[in-house]
Order: C-alpha cells, then sequence, then structure tokens
C-alpha cells in the first residue's frame, strides 16, 4: 500500500500541505491538483463510488473516491467527524449535478489519495440535530462549535473588531492594553475580587471597565485611545449580559458631545456598512424624557410605530379615584393605543394585565371598541360616563375597533410599564421587521437617581459622568434639593431594543469630581481610599473629555441576526456564571489555599446550586 493511503502513520501532513480551504473552491478551480483537510461530514457509498462531503469553517466541498482496492479499503473506514486529508483534482460537475444550495455546488474533488488524520468517537449529538439541548451544547462546546452558524458568527465577530482596528485607527486613536489585575474602583456592580499571594490579605480586582485608567490616559497625553477590552462584573445576569464581556472602549480629549457622536456615528456606519452591507443612514436623537414619555424606555425599539401618550387632561375632573390621586402627587396618566386591538378577548386583556403587574403596576385600565358597533367595553363605563370615555379614547389615539391601554403611576413606573406591553403586543402581533435595524441616539440623562433603600442619590451612569454645564453650581454647592433636576453629559446609543453603546462627558476638574464623591454619600475618607490616586492625577493638569463603550458581544448578536448572546461567544457562561464544559468555577487544593492565606467556608448548599444551572440553563440568557 502507498504509504499516503496508510490511515494511521501520519505521513500526509509532513509531505503535503493544504492548498485551499474547502468552501473556496469554484468552476474556475477545475483542473487543478488540491491538497485538502479537514472533517467528514457525510460519507455516501454507492456501490462502490464513495461520496463524501468534507467540511472545514468555509464550507462543504464533495469528494469522489474511485472504486479501486487501495481507495475503497481507506474510505470504507471513514466516519462521520473523521479528520481526513485528500490529494485530488477539481472537476466540474456534470450538468444536472450541480448543488445550487452550496458555494463549491459546481464542483468536486477527484480523490487521487487519502490519509485518516485522526479518529473520531460517535459524537454525543450531530450538528444537524436542531433539537439539541442548550446544556448538552455548552457542555460539548467544542462540538458545538463546528456548527456553521456558529463558526460564521464567530468570523463576523472577528469582522467587527477588525473594521473597529481599522476606523479608528485611520482617525488617529491610538490601541493601548490598560490592566487586568487593578484596584476596586466601585462602578455600580460587584467586582471579581483576586487574592494577592506576595501581600497577604490584599486583593485584585478584574476591571469592570477601563473607566478610570482610559482617563488617566488623557490625562497623560495620549489624546485619542481604544482598546478592545475583556471586563468582568459580579451580578446577577440575562438575556444579553455574561459575567465576562467584550468592550470597544473609546476616549477622546479636548471634546464636547458633538465630536463624540460624530466619531462614533463614523464607526458604526462603517460596521454596518462592511458587514452586513446596510446603509445605517441618519441617527435620530431623543432625551432621555421624550424616549420614556413616547416609548417607555430608554432603549427604545423604534421598529415599532406604537406609540405611549399622556391623557391627563383628558382624565382631569373626571371623578375618577385612582385618577385625581395620582395626579395631586404629580404622577402621570399614560395610555397605549393598540390598533384593532377591539378584537382581543378577555383572556387575552387578563395576560396583559398580568404582565402590566410583573412590570411593577399596580393594575391596567382599558377601553374596547366593538370591531363592528363601535360600542365601548371598559372597567371604566361604572365611573364615567359615554361622552368623557370617548374623550380619553379618542385622546389616545383610538379608533373604531381599536382598544387603548391605560396606566396611572408615578412617571416611571407608568411608561415603564406601557412600554413592556408595548413590545409584548409587537412581537405578539408581529408588527416589528425583524430584517430591519433602528438606531436612536438616547441623551440627557438624569445625573443621579434616587435610591430609597439606602436613602441617597446614586449615578445614574457612573460617578465620572460630567453633569450638564448649568447643573455645575448645584453640585459643588451641594443643593440636594435640586439633584432630582440635574441633566448629564451623558448618551446611549440604541439599535432595535438594545442598549449597544453608553458614554458620557467626562469631569475634568478636581472641585467638581469631589463635590460628586460628596453628593453619592461617600466619607472624604472613602473617597480618598478608593479615589485617592485618580483625584490626584485631576490636579496635573486634566484636559476636556469623554468617551463610550460599545458592548461588542450585543453588537455581533444584532448582526448575527440572534437574541441569545452565547450564540456569539466562543466560550460562554451559563445563566448561573458557570462552564458546563470545563465544570468552572471548581474548587481549588488546600495548598493553593494556604499559600494565599484563604479559608473556604463550605456551603451545604454550594452544590446544589451549581447544579440547578442543569435547569436555569434551558432560558437564553
Amino acid at each position: 500500500m502507498d504509504k499516503f493511503m496508510e490511515p494511521t502513520k501520519g505521513h500526509f501532513i509532513s509531505q503535503a500541505k493544504r492548498s485551499h480551504y474547502l468552501g473556496d473552491l469554484r468552476a474556475t478551480h477545475a483542473g487543478e491538483k488540491v491538497v485538502l483537510m479537514g472533517w467528514v461530514d457525510t460519507r455516501r457509498d454507492h456501490g462502490g463510488l464513495v461520496f463524501v462531503d468534507l467540511r472545514d469553517r468555509t464550507g462543504l466541498c464533495q469528494i469522489v473516491l474511485n472504486p479501486n482496492a487501495e481507495m475503497t479499503k481507506v474510505s470504507k473506514d471513514f466516519r462521520s467527524e473523521y479528520v481526513v486529508a485528500i490529494e485530488g483534482l477539481v472537476r466540474a460537475r456534470p450538468e444536472g449535478m450541480k448543488n445550487t444550495k452550496l458555494a463549491t455546488g459546481e464542483i468536486e474533488v477527484e480523490a487521487l489519495r487519502c490519509e485518516i488524520l485522526s479518529e473520531a468517537q460517535t459524537p454525543p449529538f450531530q450538528n444537524s440535530d436542531e433539537n439539541v439541548g442548550e446544556v448538552t451544547r455548552l457542555k460539548y462546546r467544542y462540538l458545538d462549535l463546528r456548527h456553521p452558524r456558529l463558526q460564521k458568527n464567530l468570523m463576523i465577530r472577528h469582522q467587527v473588531c477588525k473594521v473597529v482596528r481599522d476606523t479608528l485607527s485611520s482617525m488617529k486613536f491610538l490601541e493601548i492594553e490598560t490592566p487586568i489585575l487593578y484596584k476596586s474602583t466601585p462602578e455600580g456592580a460587584r467586582d471579581y475580587l483576586v487574592p494577592s499571594r506576595v501581600h497577604p490579605g490584599e486583593f485584585y480586582a478584574l476591571p469592570q471597565s477601563p473607566q478610570t485608567l482610559k482617563q488617566l490616559l488623557m490625562i497623560s497625553g495620549m489624546d485619542r485611545y481604544f482598546q478592545i477590552a475583556r471586563c468582568f462584573r459580579d451580578e446577577d445576569l440575562r438575556a444579553d449580559r455574561q459575567p465576562e464581556f467584550t468592550q470597544v472602549d473609546i476616549e477622546m480629549s479636548f471634546v464636547d458631545v458633538e465630536d463624540v457622536l460624530k466619531v462614533n456615528e463614523t464607526l458604526i456606519r462603517q460596521v454596518w456598512k462592511e458587514v452586513n452591507g446596510i446603509d445605517v443612514g441618519e441617527i435620530p436623537r431623543l432625551t432621555y424624557q421624550q424616549a420614556m414619555e413616547r416609548y417607555g424606555s430608554d432603549k427604545p425599539d423604534l421598529r415599532l410605530a406604537m406609540e405611549l401618550v399622556s391623557i391627563e387632561e383628558s382624565v382631569r375632573g373626571s371623578g375618577v379615584r385612582i385618577f385625581e390621586d395620582i395626579l395631586a402627587r404629580q404622577g402621570t396618566v399614560r395610555a397605549l393605543c393598540v390598533k384593532k386591538g377591539g378584537s382581543f378577548s378577555r383572556a387575552q386583556i387578563d395576560k396583559l394585565t398580568d404582565k402590566a403587574k410583573e412590570a411593577g403596576a399596580k393594575g391596567l385600565m382599558w377601553i374596547k371598541s366593538d370591531v363592528t358597533s363601535g360600542a365601548f367595553t371598559s372597567p371604566l363605563t361604572k365611573m364615567m360616563d359615554e361622552a368623557r370615555l370617548t374623550k380619553i379614547f379618542q385622546s389616545a389615539g383610538g379608533e373604531k375597533g381599536d382598544m387603548v391601554l391605560v396606566v396611572a403611576d408615578e412617571f416611571e413606573k407608568a411608561c415603564t410599564t406601557l412600554g413592556s406591553l408595548r413590545l409584548h403586543l409587537g412581537r405578539d402581533l408581529k408588527l416589528i421587521d425583524e430584517s430591519s435595524y433602528k438606531f436612536v441616539w438616547v441623551m440627557d440623562f438624569p445625573l443621579f437617581e434616587y435610591d430609597p433603600d439606602n436613602k441617597r442619590w446614586a449615578a445614574r451612569h457612573h460617578p465620572f459622568t460630567s453633569p450638564k454645564d448649568d447643573a455645575f453650581d448645584d453640585l459643588i454647592h451641594s443643593r440636594t434639593e435640586n439633584y432630582g433636576k440635574l441633566l448629564a453629559k451623558a448618551y446611549d446609543l440604541a439599535c432595535n431594543g438594545h442598549e449597544i453603546m453608553g458614554g458620557s462627558i467626562r469631569i475634568h476638574r478636581n472641585d467638581v469630581q469631589q463635590a460628586m464623591f460628596k453628593a453619592l454619600g461617600l466619607t472624604p475618607e472613602e473617597t480618598e481610599n478608593k479615589f485617592g490616586f485618580f483625584l490626584e492625577a485631576l490636579r496635573y493638569g486634566t484636559p476636556p473629555h469623554g468617551g463610550v463603550a460599545w458592548g461588542v458581544d450585543r453588537v455581533v448578536m444584532l448582526l448575527c441576526g440572534t437574541d441569545n448572546i452565547r450564540e456569539v461567544i466562543a466560550f460562554p457562561k451559563t445563566a448561573k456564571a458557570s462552564c458546563l464544559m470545563s465544570s468552572a468555577p471548581g474548587s481549588v487544593s488546600r495548598e493553593q489555599l494556604l499559600e494565599l492565606g484563604l479559608r473556604v467556608n463550605k456551603s451545604s448548599d454550594k452544590n446544589s446550586d451549581k447544579n440547578s444551572d442543569k435547569d436555569s440553563d434551558k432560558n437564553t440568557d
């Protein structure tokens, strides 16, 4: 037997190198001799003539193994997921045998010699099986990643990062790395802590973001910085969040809001154009107040035309106690018109009511107009005459056959409740164009939000965000009665209901930064301990500066057309922040703990919490 035909010798790699990726072969390669390597996807034996679909990350190519004694012997050993090498001749497929579903469908490769490079056990699942549970997929993630869909997602991720690097580099930004082992600087979530062996009892923290570091780079004169940064937050997970994530981190000196928005609009247009061939066009802008009033969200999905409206003037003086009480307490009454909602059943309305309560509202009122007669049905008919009911219905944009949903509560709760119902109805009634991308800037966020549990003010974004110019005086002089009215030079970019970028102009004055820490309830001792190094840096000449952080995982998720962020991360964590493949986090040896001066208090619930991933992970993060 020719030594290249021997399936266990491994000679092929040493004597013949791969000449082409499988998915790159086309009719123009006909007549060429090629060396191909990949995984056996399928094997079909047609009475001696064997066809093998060979796969790599670029696609599939059909290999034909002619019925000669040596070739037949080797090909009989081919099995699914075996890694093989083929040397062969590219030839055009006969007419009528072309496969229009494959990029390589016009050609096939006649094998001249072949070798098995690595055998494979029968895998726990086939990538063609779309019903495999996510727990199994994550446990065998290295097999799951052989699926063309996931490989395409990771290639798109690579392309996004390349466009970012190329575009920002062309705009004179410098890519600069910042430390992973750093100081704990609270930014709204819990830190992941790393014990220090050489400093017993002391800890590093993995960065939640490079926030203070990139500001220090501006103080150092680097002027324009970016980094594709790994960040870590020990917080509860959700659909578009992981404990470790990647962000495009950007900071610029001598800028104000418009300068930052301009750079990032250029970047987003370039990414969408090069990756998906889509022209983003002009990006509209909304203030935070407008976004909440009209869409009930600070990251509104503009693919859905439905908008919230105020019906305060229509209900004022109606005598309905809940309306009068809410308005007296400076609350609001908001409505959402559901076109053709007059056909909704009582069961459907009860489901909407339950969702409103899940969103935090005490209840949901509604007015339904009969599709045929236009007659009203509503719990409010017992509390007001038809003229008032008509006025409310019409002021909300209702017409014959529509339904109007009403929530009376404090501003944010009323708006967010109707905002969640808006999205639910948009999806349920299929009113959203899933193929489109709608971007919107949301600006002028509140500088502070009140934390009733701790009875103190908290930063809406983070404590380094600059207030708008007219708010400096109130902040420096600690006029706490005005804190709820102060606005920030902060801005978010949303796409299809996802926040994909957040940023702000930073505080560059030492006195304003100290006033901010004081407003957040930090004592001088706490401020010095946590941020003393940063405050000192602000004394040495700090340029006005600002920046943003892009959520790479969310951006790629949108570009790939998935709503599961794990689909665009090579090795993601579960909803319980564990890795089913490697069983991380795991225990370490007693010797390792002794070196670090640590002792573990074992919890009886530890194993049950970890095992609960097997059930909870059925829901997408």
